[in-house]
């Protein structure tokens, strides 16, 4: 079994829910979560997450954070030598995120209220960054905070972008179509 599917036996989705939502919990589609956001479709987030292939010790950003499932997920992925940075412009978003994870005893993992910029930069760079929204355009201000040989995975109009750092200023792209998302804020 890949760390992917062990974080998924790990998480629980349903601590992620509101409590209107538990009993829906388990189906694999996006669920409302307040203030107009949703938590994604675990089999989206399950694709994402292999794309995004974080490894033990990664310092990762998540942004969109949610509810706090994925950071959660990336949380186990990453272990306790690795570092997740939550994100999310949603203020009560982010007491939620920040509640949920603290009740499964997290410990590698900041939240953070999101202002202007998209990211995350004074703790840049990132080996890997996930984003849980859709963009209209690429957010070219997070690839400058993406490590060299470090991923990008991004919700951009219908498809989510794979996008790897191979140099300074180079980039390989590989495209995965049909998804829908809330938009990024």
């Amino acid at each position: 079994m890949d760390v992917v599917e062990q974080a998924f036996r790990e998480v629980n989705r349903t601590d992620f829910v509101p409590d209107a939502m538990r009993d829906k919990a388990s189906i694999d589609a996006p669920l409302p979560i307040g203030f107009g956001q949703t938590i994604s479709q675990p089999s989206t987030v399950r694709s994402m997450l292999r794309w995004l292939d974080a490894k033990p010790g990664n310092d990762v950003l998540d942004v969109g954070s949610g509810s706090g499932w994925t950071t959660a997920l990336l949380s186990y992925i990453v272990g306790s030598r690795g570092r997740v940075f939550a994100v999310e412009r949603i203020p009560e978003l982010v007491e939620l995120g920040r509640d949920n994870i603290n009740k499964d005893g997290v410990s590698n993992v900041q939240f953070f209220q999101a202002i202007k910029e998209i990211g995350l930069p004074e703790y840049s760079p990132y080996d890997r960054i996930l984003v849980s929204a859709s963009a209209q355009k690429l957010p070219k201000v997070l690839l400058g905070q993406l490590k060299t040989g470090g991923k990008l995975v991004v919700p951009v109009r219908n498809d989510i972008l794979e996008i790897t750092r191979t140099a300074k200023h180079g980039f390989r792209t590989k495209v995965h179509p049909g998804f829908v998302f809330v938009p990024l804020l």
